[in-house]
């Protein structure tokens, strides 16, 4: 019998910070054979990515260490190498693409000395022989016009493209085991397809390994062979995809696979006033060119866009990056400048002052999809909570105020007594709530929630879809939706509008909208999201 290409036996992750020490992953073994693609799937915390990193020693040692445990590639514990001896394996024979390419490349350098700097490293490779293979690589990963795009740097790619040279990094000097950690959760999923499929190409060609790490059961399904499933640091179920999904023993690895966003949205409320109506707003950015910076064009980020959205409804604002769903909320909450009437509770708001528009705040209020970069870090969660209470009810006694911020954290389902906390005491799934809390400690009449679910993982993201539609039913909100997670707009978007190059595609009752759409973008965008596969690839560049 073939030995695996990569075996990893009773390892343990613990890290050490001063006395105390966390056991981070519990005497994990699961093997990846040559050709193979394995996935880890578990919720935030699981230990999937500390025990990825643990295969190449890029943990921070000597905090890190490991009480237990080998990882034997091609035979040879790496465990045991010297950091002169890994650095052989790693970009070479192990290569990894992280979750978050704008982190992971350099902000400094061009796209041609990152992927040529990996290239010379391995390879005996120079000059135009590095520049030839960089345009060569930025080619096979569908990157068009490669060569026009040797001199870019991360910021002017987009979120797909900048995965995509993450991708040619890794690739570049034909590796036996890519790592893939999370490499599509902030993709749309037109662009998400569009890796799993490359990435499924590219291990056809080049006969490679997989070792993918994700939380999303959907990619799973799609891109691998085998799957482990992790919960606290240990495995507790490892197997054939088929037979994990079709029976599934463990009861953590039921509960996953049933925490798909579920329930019926608020419906629809014809009778109900207006809360939110726009006619033909524009937001357009100019382009200045020249010594002068003369305007030479705009760039139409929201161009002529109308809606209406009545008391209790959900409008779910759906498209690519770059859609314009983003600024169009923005816009609508006057937090950016805009072209066009924007009505509010019966009011014209668009021509109101920073000072008019103060009253109107406290009615309108947002969550971002980042709760970690949108919440201050040298603030208490009671501080952040309350920060709006003060400067809209700047009368209430602090007993009162700490009463508010007490009944808000407790409708988000978080303790109260938590509130003395700071932001990075707490998981993604909770910082979101306290989001939400900080939102509706003002009682607003209509809330922008924007990608409020794109960064958690499977059985967070139902919790935060089930709190807003249970604080929409009980508090009579008015929520605009803003994903790409057509799953997630399902269970909570009542209306659904289509967004493309800044333009509304398509808009409807979301029953019908998911059941027939009738613009082949609308068709393209719903295939990738419920299939994840790219249906019609020419319908989405239409």
């Amino acid at each position: 019998m073939t030995p695996p290409l990569l075996a990893v036996e009773d390892l343990s992750v613990a890290f050490r910070q001063g006395t105390r020490e966390t056991l981070a992953v519990d005497r994990i073994s699961f093997t990846v054979n040559k050709g193979e693609t394995v996935a880890l799937v578990g919720e935030s915390g699981s230990g999937k990515s500390v025990s990825a990193l643990s295969i190449l020693k890029l943990l921070p040692y000597p905090s890190a260490f490991h009480p237990s445990g080998r990882v034997r590639f091609k035979g040879e514990d790496l465990l045991d190498l010297s950091e002169r001896d890994i650095r052989r394996v790693r970009g070479d024979d192990i290569t990894m693409v992280f979750q978050e390419p704008m982190s992971s490349l350099n902000p400094l350098h061009t796209i041609e000395r990152q992927i040529g700097e990996i290239i010379e490293l391995h390879r005996p490779l120079r000059g135009e022989a590095v520049r030839n293979r960089t345009i060569e690589l930025l080619s096979q990963v569908g990157i068009p016009d490669p060569a026009s795009r040797l001199a870019s740097y991360p910021h002017q790619l987009s979120g797909g493209q900048r995965q995509r040279v993450m991708i040619a990094m890794a690739l570049a000097n034909e590796p036996d085991l890519l790592i893939a950690d999370e490499p599509t959760t902030a993709l749309d999923v037109t662009v998400q397809a569009q890796i799993l499929t490359l990435l499924k190409e590219l291990q056809r060609r080049l006969g490679m390994a997989i070792l993918f790490i994700t939380h999303d059961l959907g990619i799973v399904r799609k891109i691998a062979d085998r799957v482990c499933v992790m919960n606290k640091g240990q495995i507790v179920e490892q197997g054939a995809v088929e037979t994990v999904f079709e029976a599934p023993a463990h009861p953590y690895t039921k509960a996953l696979m049933e925490a798909e966003p579920k329930g019926e949205p608020a419906p629809m409320r014809p009778e109900a006033p207006v809360m939110v109506e726009t006619r033909d707003l524009k937001v357009w950015f100019p382009i200045r060119r020249g010594v002068l910076r003369r305007v030479k064009g705009h760039i139409k980020a929201v161009d002529g866009v109308s809606l209406a959205i009545r008391r209790g409804e959900t409008l779910g604002v759906v498209g690519e990056s770059g859609s314009g769903k983003t600024t169009l909320g923005l816009a609508i909450l006057r937090l950016i400048s805009s072209a066009g009437p924007i009505v509010f509770m019966g009011q014209e708001v668009q021509e109101l002052s920073f000072n008019q528009m103060r009253p109107h705040r406290r009615d309108m209020q947002i969550v971002f999809q980042d709760p970690y970069g949108s919440l201050s870090p040298r603030l208490t969660i009671e501080d952040i909570v309350a920060e709006g209470l003060r400067v809209h009810q700047p009368k209430l006694s602090d007993a009162e105020r700490t009463a508010k911020v007490v009944a808000a954290l407790h409708d988000v389902g978080l303790d109260p007594s938590t509130r003395f906390r700071y932001p990075h005491e707490f998981s993604g799934g909770q910082r979101q709530r306290i989001a939400v809390a900080r939102a509706i400690v003002l009682e607003p009449s209509f809330v922008v929630l924007d990608e409020p679910t794109s960064a958690l993982d499977m059985l967070v993201q139902a919790q935060i879809v089930d709190l807003l539609r249970d604080l929409q039913r009980r508090r009579d909100l008015t929520y605009l939706f803003i994903s790409h997670d057509l799953k997630v707009v399902a269970a909570l978007a009542s209306r659904v509008m289509v967004m493309k190059a800044g333009k509304v595609v398509e808009e409807g009752p979301a029953e019908r909208l998911f059941r027939a759409p009738t613009s082949p973008y609308t068709r393209a965008l719903f295939a990738a999201a419920f299939s994840l596969e790219t249906a019609d690839s020419g319908a989405v560049s239409q």
